[in-house]
């Protein structure tokens, strides 16, 4: 494969305002995003945004960006704006779309989202953890992965929801946010119209598992803090704390 690593950011977060340019040590949360993406080594990276402010911090640092449209729906069509552009003639086969306000994620697991599309029946690839808190496991904000497992911490994905799910003994696995595309598969996706179960769950990924895409996870140890709020904010200083760079 030739991957290429996609970072989606916008400033319209209303829990959080201007989130993609909060200050995490002196460096704005998506300079830190990149960071951890070129860390993942997967090959190029671009931030796509339709904001100069988020373009003009990353550039500042030597990265790369792409200017999108400021009308998308989702971070996934965002990505496709800037992979359409970029890469009209798709020397890149495969995106990882990594979002924006995942500062602290490890670098191995940014990678470990593309180990499924080495098996060519895989349209995309995901990321889950297991549910060790009691209160996640019925949480409707954790999203649920139910999936069969082909091997140890690798499973065919079958649904998604906010529900508890499956019913009965053993283990739940929260669903993480982290996409890799086969990029066929990105192009068919953004072309398709919402489907009942994605706007009644609020999952995008249902989508895909509706027109018959196979989605395939791979588990991690830990869910990648994701940052929503000025607690969330607080702790990703604490975890970047002393790290330069």
């Amino acid at each position: 494969m030739n991957p290429i690593v996609v970072i989606p950011a916008r400033m319209a977060a209303t829990r959080l305002p201007d989130k993609p340019m909060a200050d995490i040590h002196g460096e704005p949360m998506i300079v830190h995003v990149w960071r951890r993406a070129m860390e993942a080594d997967l090959g190029a990276v671009v931030v796509a945004t339709d904001s100069p402010v988020i373009a003009e911090a990353v550039a500042r640092v030597g990265g790369r960006v792409q200017m999108t449209r400021d009308d998308h729906p989702s971070g996934t069509d965002r990505v496709h704006e800037a992979l359409s552009v970029l890469d009209p003639t798709g020397a890149h086969d495969a995106v990882v779309n990594v979002q924006g306000d995942l500062p602290t994620i490890a670098p191995a697991t940014i990678r470990a989202a593309l180990v499924p599309l080495m098996n060519p029946d895989v349209d995309m690839a995901t990321l889950v953890a297991e549910i060790v808190r009691p209160e996640e496991r019925v949480a409707p904000q954790v999203v649920k992965m139910v999936g069969s497992e082909l091997a140890p911490g690798r499973f065919r994905c079958l649904y998604f929801t906010r529900a508890t799910a499956p019913w009965g003994e053993g283990p739940l696995w929260h669903h993480i946010g982290l996409y890799a595309w086969r990029r066929a598969a990105l192009a068919r996706f953004v072309a398709l119209p919402p489907s009942g179960l994605e706007q009644r769950e609020k999952l995008e990924q249902l989508r895909a598992l509706e027109a018959g895409m196979r989605i395939e996870a791979i588990a991690v140890d830990t869910v990648p803090l994701g940052v929503d709020t000025a607690e969330d904010l607080a702790r990703a200083r604490e975890i970047l704390s002393g790290r330069v760079g």
